[in-house]
């Protein structure tokens, strides 16, 4: 089959409208990881066993499952329970809870790294535990774990694709409707697959860069 460069002019537009929601969901579910993560973490440190087990637990099972059935679950079986969400929600809240169990790993090692002189030191000056967490702790964890932070969202994006099953119409979803009107799947999936390493590669040099940065600074 010949490449048609102008079918690939014609199907662009159809294209970019999925990509737009492929980078909406990665987007929007890396700010639910990120948050969310933190929040396990937290809760996994605070010296009531009941919660930080109950939390480890949690994040485990989360972590040990399979993304799609997380959003079938989601998507299919909590409208029959009486909560119905729409697939582009289900998929960004899926995603974002999905890669919060991962984040929240990336925390506690950033946390676990910091010098325990540095909690001594505010046990010695008697800081508030607010103090403590907020002007101390967080701002030194959190800048250390900021390019494994960044090397999840590239592994967002690339899983986004796994939202068309629940007909989320992502760039693959978006490319399989233009090949099957058409019954040509070469540009299509062609552009897609050139899309997906296109946006990739920057974010991986992007990502490079916040490496350098930290690592010197």
């Amino acid at each position: 089959m010949d490449w048609d460069w102008n079918y690939t002019g014609d199907i662009i537009p159809d294209l970019l409208d999925g990509l737009r929601y492929t980078v909406t969901a990665t987007l929007a579910g890396y700010v639910i990881a990120v948050v969310l993560g933190l929040v396990w973490a937290m809760l996994r440190r605070t010296p009531n066993v009941v919660i930080s087990q109950t939390v480890r637990w949690v994040t485990e099972f989360i972590r040990s499952t399979p993304l799609i059935p997380q959003l079938y679950f989601v998507y299919y079986v909590l409208p029959s329970w009486g909560l119905t969400i729409g697939s582009l929600t289900a998929g960004i809240i899926t995603l974002g809870l999905h890669y919060s169990t991962y984040t929240a790993e990336v925390y506690r090692a950033g946390i676990s790294d910091i010098p325990r002189g540095q909690w001594e030191a505010c046990t010695a000056l008697n800081l508030p535990r607010s103090r403590v967490w907020l002007d101390v702790i967080l701002p030194q964890a959190i800048r250390r774990v900021i390019p494994t932070l960044g090397n999840y969202l590239i592994a967002m994006f690339k899983d986004s694709p796994l939202l068309l099953a629940i007909n989320v119409t992502e760039l693959l979803l978006s490319a399989y409707q233009v090949g099957s009107r058409s019954l040509r799947f070469l540009e299509p999936i062609t552009l897609v697959g050139l899309l997906f390493i296109i946006v990739s590669v920057i974010s991986s040099i992007l990502v490079r860069r916040l490496e350098r940065r930290y690592a010197t600074n």
